[in-house]
C-alpha cells in the first residue's frame, strides 16, 4: 500500500511541476493578455495540491497558499484594554458599549434602554487585563454591581460584548458558544400599530402582517384609553391623571399596583374588551395577539380584567402585576385560562427561581439586556423548560442588543417570540451592516446567522453618528477616568 501512495505522490509531483511550466511559460509569453497573465498567478497559489495533501511540503504549501488570508487571533493571549460608548437616540438613550483587545478584536454590548451608560463605565476597571474569552469568570467578577431592572445594564452590557468578542477570536456564531441552535430562524413580535379611525387601522395591520409580515402582534389595554371617559375608573383623579411612566415621588407612576386604590368599573371593563375585540376581529384569529401597560391596578382588579378578556384568547397578559410579587401572579394564573407573564426587569436566574417553581407564570419574559446577558437567560430559559414553562424574550434597544437576542433564542429550545420595539424607526436597521450579508430582519422572523462569528453584526459608523443622543453626542470617546478600580469588591471575608 505504502509503495501505490508514493508512486501516486511522485505522479502527482511530476504533474503539478510540469503544469507549473507550462503555466510559467504562458505567463512569460508576450502575447498573453494581462487578465490571463493574472489569472494564472492566482491560480499558482490557488489551492493545497493532493501531493501536499498526502503529506509532501504541507507546511510550505499552508504558508504560501495563506499568506495573504486573515488568520483569527490567538484566544489564549487576548487582553482587553479599553471600554468605550456612544449613546444612541433608540428609546430615548440607549448606550452601545465597545470593549477593544491587544490584538485589534473588540466586542459590542448594550447597556439597556434608558439606563445610564456609567451602570458599565464603573466595570471598566475590573476588566481591563483579562482575557475576552472567560466570558463567565469575568461575568462572576462583575455580577454584584448588578441590581435589578436597568441597574444590571452595564453587567450585561459587558457580558454582550464578552460573547461578541469571543465569537470573534475562535471564528463562531455566538450561539455556537452557547451549546449550539435550535433553529434557524427567531420569530419577532410587534406591536399592532394605532389609529382611531377603522379603515386606517385596517390598512396599518395590513401593513404589518402582510407588508412586514409580523406574524406575532401585541397591544396595550391601558388605563390610558378610560381616562377621558366618565364612570370608567374609581380613585383615578386623586393621583392627577399621572403616566404610569414618569412622575415624582408621590406620583402615580410611583406606586405599585396594590397601594394606587384605583379600581374599573364594569363600563371601563366594557370599554377595554371591546377594544381587544375590535383588534382581534382586523387581526384575525390565526395570529397570537399579547397585551401590556394595563394600568396600576391591584391583584382583584386584575383578575377582572383578565376574566373580560378570556374569550379573545390572548397568547398572554403581561406583568399584571409587579414582579417582586410572587404568590399574587401566581393567584391570577390560578384564576384564569390566557397565559400569564413577566420578568422584563428581572436580573438572574436566582431571582426568577421562585416565579419558575411556584408556576406563577406560565410564561417568562427576560429582557437580555436585564437578565444578565447570552449565557445567563439561556440558563433562565432552560430552567424553565424543566419545569414546563416557555420563554419570550423582551427587547426594545438597538441592534446589537436585538442581535445577542437572537443568538440566545436561537439556542433556547422552549424560546416563542422576540420583540422588536422599533418596528416603524426608518433608520433603525441601518445602524449596523450584517458580516455576512444576510437581512437583519426578513418578513417577520430574525434569520440567524450560520456562519457569522460573534453576533454577526458590525456598526455602520456614519449611520450611528447621525443618531447619536442631542445630550451627549461623543462617538467613542476616551474613558480613562474609568480606568482605575477604587474599592475592594470582594463580598465575604
Amino acid at each position: 500500500m505504502k509503495n501505490v501512495i508514493q508512486t501516486i505522490i511522485k505522479k502527482n509531483k511530476q504533474r503539478e511541476q510540469e503544469a507549473a511550466l507550462s503555466r510559467q511559460a504562458e505567463m512569460s509569453n508576450p502575447s498573453t493578455s494581462d487578465n490571463r497573465r493574472s489569472f494564472l498567478k492566482k491560480t499558482a497559489l490557488g489551492g493545497i495540491s493532493l501531493t501536499s495533501v498526502m503529506g509532501l511540503s504541507f507546511e510550505d504549501t499552508m504558508a504560501q497558499t495563506t499568506s495573504k488570508v486573515n488568520k483569527a487571533s490567538k484566544p489564549s493571549d487576548l487582553k482587553i484594554t479599553d471600554l468605550r460608548y456612544c449613546l444612541t437616540e433608540v428609546m430615548g438613550g440607549t448606550a452601545i458599549i465597545r470593549i477593544d483587545t491587544n490584538q485589534g478584536l473588540y466586542g459590542l454590548g448594550e447597556v439597556r434602554d434608558y439606563a445610564d451608560p456609567r451602570y458599565a463605565l464603573i466595570l471598566k476597571g475590573r476588566i481591563l487585563g483579562e482575557n475576552p474569552c472567560n466570558v463567565e469568570r469575568i461575568f462572576k467578577i462583575i455580577r454584584q454591581f448588578a441590581g435589578q431592572g436597568r441597574q444590571a445594564g452595564g453587567v450585561c452590557a459587558v457580558e454582550m460584548a464578552l460573547w461578541d468578542l469571543c465569537g470573534k477570536a475562535y471564528n463562531v456564531p455566538a450561539w455556537q458558544l452557547l451549546g449550539g441552535r435550535y433553529r434557524d430562524t427567531v420569530r419577532i413580535y410587534a406591536d399592532t400599530p394605532e389609529s382611531k379611525d377603522l379603515n386606517v387601522f385596517k390598512e396599518k395591520v395590513k401593513f404589518r402582517t402582510v407588508d412586514q409580515g409580523y406574524s406575532w402582534l401585541k397591544m396595550d389595554v391601558s388605563i390610558n384609553v378610560l381616562r377621558d371617559t366618565p364612570g370608567t375608573l374609581v380613585n383615578e383623579k386623586f393621583w392627577k391623571g399621572g403616566s404610569q411612566f414618569s412622575g415624582d415621588y408621590m406620583s402615580y407612576a410611583n406606586a405599585k399596583h396594590p397601594f394606587t386604590g384605583i379600581q374599573i368599573t364594569q363600563k371601563g371593563l366594557d370599554i377595554l374588551a371591546q377594544r381587544v375585540a375590535d383588534v382581534r376581529a382586523v387581526v384575525g384569529d390565526e395570529i397570537p395577539l399579547s397585551t401590556d401597560h394595563y394600568g396600576h391596578f391591584d391583584l382583584n382588579n386584575m383578575i377582572r380584567l383578565g376574566e373580560s378578556l378570556e374569550k379573545y384568547r390572548l397568547a398572554w397578559l403581561e406583568d399584571m402585576v409587579p414582579w417582586q410579587y410572587t404568590e399574587q401572579h401566581k393567584k391570577i394564573t390560578d384564576a384564569l385560562e390566557t397565559p400569564t407573564l413577566t420578568g422584563e426587569d428581572i436580573f438572574s436566574l436566582e431571582v426568577f427561581k421562585p416565579l419558575i417553581d411556584n408556576h406563577a407564570v406560565d410564561i417568562v419574559h427576560p429582557d437580555l439586556a436585564s437578565s444578565g446577558g447570552l449565557l445567563e437567560t439561556k440558563k433562565i430559559g432552560d430552567y424553565a423548560e424543566e419545569k414546563g414553562i416557555a420563554m419570550a424574550m423582551h427587547q426594545a434597544g438597538t441592534p446589537i442588543s436585538f442581535m445577542a437576542n437572537v443568538h440566545c433564542a436561537a439556542a433556547t429550545q422552549n424560546f416563542l417570540a422576540l420583540e422588536h420595539h422599533s418596528v416603524d424607526l426608518p433608520w433603525w436597521e441601518g445602524l449596523v451592516k450584517t458580516t455576512d450579508g444576510r437581512k437583519l430582519i426578513d418578513k417577520g422572523y430574525a434569520p440567524v446567522p450560520l456562519d457569522a462569528p460573534g453576533l454577526g453584526v458590525e456598526l455602520v459608523e456614519e449611520e450611528v453618528k447621525k443618531h447619536l443622543h442631542a445630550k451627549d453626542k461623543t462617538y467613542f470617546a476616551p474613558t480613562k477616568e474609568w480606568d482605575d478600580k477604587r474599592s475592594h469588591d470582594r463580598t465575604w471575608s
